[in-house]
C-alpha cells in the first residue's frame, strides 16, 4: 500500500506539491492554515484537512514541511500541538524548506528521539515547476531513507540528488542561493553603475552574455532590463534576505570566510528598507540606480 502522506504549507510552492501527490494517487492531508493557497481544485482531487499538526501527524506514514525556515520548521515540529505530539513510528519528515544547516541537525535528533526520522530536501525553481512537478531536490538523507522515500519525492521532483547525510541538503541550498542571489547582487549593482555611467544596458548584457558575465543570473535579468519585466525571477527581496542570512549564520559557524557573503546581505538588507518586503529582487537595480523619472 502506499504510504499515506501529510502536508503542512500548502503555500505557492506547497499547492504544486500538494497537488502532484494527488495525481500521483497518493492519500493526502494537510493542515488548515491563513496562508495557504485556495484549495478548491485540491479539495475536488481528494484531499483531506485537519486543524493541527498532531491530527496530521497521527495519519500520516510521511509529513512534508513546506514553511519558510528554521523559525517555522522549529515551530510545527514542536509546538503543543505540533507534529512531534502526534508522530508515528518510523513516520519520515521530510523538510522542504530553506533552514539554518544547525537547527536543522537538532530537530533530526528530536524526531528521532520522538521515533521518527527527519530528511532535509530543500527545493530549487520554482511555483511554475511545482506546478508541474518539476523541482529539483537536494536530500540530506541515510542511503537507506533515500531509496525509501524516493518515490515520494518523484511525485513533484524531476531532480533528485542526495548530497550527503541529514543537514547536507540544506547546507548545499544555502550555497546554492548564495551563489545565485550573490550574482544577481553583483550584476545589478554593475548595471546600476552603467545606468549613471550613460552606458546602454542592453548593449552591457549582449557583451556580458558574450563573455564572462554570461549565465543564467543574466539571462533571468536582462528581460527587466528590457521591458521591466520581473517574472524572470519571482522571488521577494525578504526571501533573498531571509537565504542570505541564513548563509552568513553557517559560513560564521564553520569559521569560514564570509566578507562577501555579509556584503551581498548588506545589500538584501537595504533593498527591504527602500522596496519592501515583497519588492522582486530583479528591481534591486531600480533601488540602487533609480530611473531619473522615479522618485528618489
Amino acid at each position: 500500500m502506499k504510504q499515506r502522506i501529510g502536508l503542512v504549507g500548502v503555500g505557492l510552492m506547497g499547492h504544486g506539491i500538494a497537488r502532484n501527490v494527488l495525481k500521483h494517487g497518493y492519500e493526502l492531508t494537510v493542515v488548515e492554515h491563513p496562508g495557504n493557497q485556495p484549495l478548491d481544485e485540491l479539495m475536488d482531487m481528494g484531499v483531506r484537512t485537519v486543524k493541527t499538526g498532531c491530527e496530521l501527524a497521527r495519519e500520516s506514514d510521511v509529513v512534508i514541511l513546506c514553511v519558510t525556515g528554521s523559525p517555522e520548521v522549529e515551530a510545527v515540529l514542536t509546538a503543543e500541538q505540533g507534529i512531534l505530539s502526534g508522530l508515528r513510528l518510523n513516520a519520515i519528515v521530510i523538510d522542504c524548506s530553506t533552514a539554518v544547516p544547525d537547527s536543522t541537525m537538532r530537530m533530526a535528533r528530536i524526531v528521532a528521539a520522538a521515533g521518527g526520522h527527519l530528511i532535509d530536501a530543500p527545493m530549487t525553481r520554482g511555483a511554475k515547476e511545482a506546478h508541474e512537478g518539476r523541482l529539483n531536490l537536494l536530500v540530506g538523507a541515510t542511503p537507506e531513507l533515500f531509496a525509501a522515500i524516493k518515490p515520494v519525492l518523484a511525485c513533484f521532483a524531476e531532480n533528485i540528488t542526495r548530497v550527503g547525510s541529514v543537514g547536507a541538503g540544506h547546507s548545499m541550498k544555502l550555497l546554492h542561493n548564495y551563489v545565485s542571489l550573490g550574482t544577481i547582487a553583483l550584476l545589478s549593482e554593475a548595471v546600476a553603475c552603467a545606468r549613471k555611467a550613460g552606458v546602454d544596458l542592453a548593449t552591457l548584457a549582449e557583451v556580458l552574455g558574450k563573455g564572462g558575465g554570461g549565465g543564467v543570473a543574466l539571462d533571468r535579468l536582462t528581460p527587466f532590463l528590457t521591458t521591466g519585466d520581473t517574472a524572470g525571477l519571482p522571488f521577494y527581496m525578504s526571501n533573498a534576505l531571509k537565504d542570505l542570512s541564513y548563509y552568513t549564520t553557517m559560513a560564521k559557524d564553520a569559521a569560514a570566510a564570509d566578507a562577501i557573503a555579509s556584503a551581498i546581505r548588506i545589500t538584501y538588507e537595504y533593498a527591504v528598507l527602500q522596496g519592501g518586503a515583497h519588492c522582486p529582487i530583479l528591481r534591486l537595480v531600480d533601488l540602487l540606480a533609480p530611473m531619473p523619472s522615479d522618485p528618489e
